[in-house]
């Protein structure tokens, strides 16, 4: 094909491209990202347009074999294009494997959560991958036959990336504790939330990792965030919209820290759908928005908080030995009835790990990575 199919201009050039038909193109964008601007072993970008004199213009472009070769002026440099790369590039977003959509569900759901051997992810990739596909559409995955060792949890959570530390260090233990600085370490009921909404961004993932539970009473509560807040929209769509723009005061003090945040009731994601939910009744701080916004928020807020408790909703199970719940901590909703701590031993150890590192770790076995 011949060069005067391109058309330049003083910014950018046009040509044919496939099936997009003739294409606009800036010649900063063309010159960022030259092939030669990347390291090939670290795939980063080493070009700086920063430090560019002038900006880039084509001294001549032609099409050649299938390519766009553009000749800079002012430099001793000829960029390559390919044209099947330019066409993927200039037609959105680059696809993204780990954005998949998510399947709400309801009370019903115990029996079909995702449940993966913790020996199965030691030695098939195929079940990682099953398991971080679970947890990107469902929020919510069982692994099984876990061994009774600290090791173990962290061993799991490498599958994905590192533990993240929080406020309460690396990792935390739900047990009864004489002195505790958490609901969660009493035998108490334990009402539905999300964890460490006092931090400016709450973990993503939670692992909780059951190594004895033999008392009366205790069982878990769980519900989808995501089910609950999109029947909201439906049913409420003017206190759904005040939930999702509002940002209300969390907080959490003790001895040692004093955290406080502003956070959403809910989430939405790049395409306006519902990504998550932070509830906190315990850590929400007095809520200090102007009194006449609270005349509609408070209604939002409290009607929202009592259609989290309808059983439509509720899922209830008793989380045994050697079993490990890991939830998106963004969306599953979570709490515990009360238990008689002196029935027997309940002990599970947890920590977290962040959700990008899920998405990054399912985009590797997913073999979709930009540089495959």
């Amino acid at each position: 094909m011949s060069s005067n199919v391109i058309s330049l201009g003083e910014k950018g050039l046009e040509l044919p491209l496939g099936a997009l038909g003739p294409r606009y193109i800036n010649y900063h964008w063309l010159r960022d990202n030259c092939s030669t601007s990347f390291d090939p072993a670290t795939r980063e970008r080493v070009f700086d347009i920063f430090h560019l004199s002038q900006p880039p213009r084509p001294r001549s472009a032609s099409l050649v074999d299938g390519a766009l070769e553009v000749a800079w002026e002012g430099e001793n440099h000829i960029s390559r294009y390919d044209l099947g790369w330019l066409e993927g590039a200039l037609s959105g977003p680059r696809p993204d494997p780990a954005d998949l959509p998510r399947g709400a569900w309801y009370a019903d759901h115990y029996a079909d959560i995702h449940r993966v051997p913790f020996a199965a992810l030691q030695s098939d990739k195929s079940a990682v991958a099953g398991w971080l596909k679970a947890m990107l559409v469902e929020g919510v995955a069982f692994v099984t036959e876990m061994p009774d060792s600290d090791a173990a949890l962290t061993e799991l959570v490498h599958h994905i990336g590192l533990v993240r530390p929080t406020f309460f260090g690396e990792y935390f233990d739900v047990r009864t504790h004489i002195e505790p600085s958490n609901l969660a370490y009493t035998a108490n009921a334990l009402e539905l939330h999300t964890d460490t909404p006092a931090e400016e961004m709450a973990p993503g993932l939670q692992f909780l990792h059951c190594r004895a539970n033999s008392v009366a009473g205790g069982d878990n509560l769980f519900l989808d965030g995501v089910a609950v807040a999109e029947d909201f929209r439906t049913e409420s769509p003017e206190q759904f919209r005040i939930l999702s723009e509002t940002r209300i005061p969390f907080y959490c003090e003790h001895d040692s820290y004093d955290m406080r945040s502003r956070q959403r009731v809910i989430e939405l994601d790049e395409h306006g759908a519902v990504s998550g939910v932070t509830i906190s009744q315990h850590m929400a701080d007095v809520f200090d928005l102007p009194q006449q916004e609270l005349d509609a928020f408070y209604p939002a807020f409290i009607a929202f908080g009592r259609k989290l408790q309808d059983a439509k909703y509720m899922m209830r199970f008793n989380i045994q030995a050697g079993e490990c719940i890991v939830f998106d901590n963004h969306r599953i909703v979570h709490g515990r009835d009360a238990y008689s701590a002196t029935s027997g031993d309940r002990y599970l150890r947890g920590c977290y790990a962040d959700r990008g590192e899920l998405r990054s770790a399912y985009r590797i076995l997913s073999g979709e990575g930009r540089f495959k």
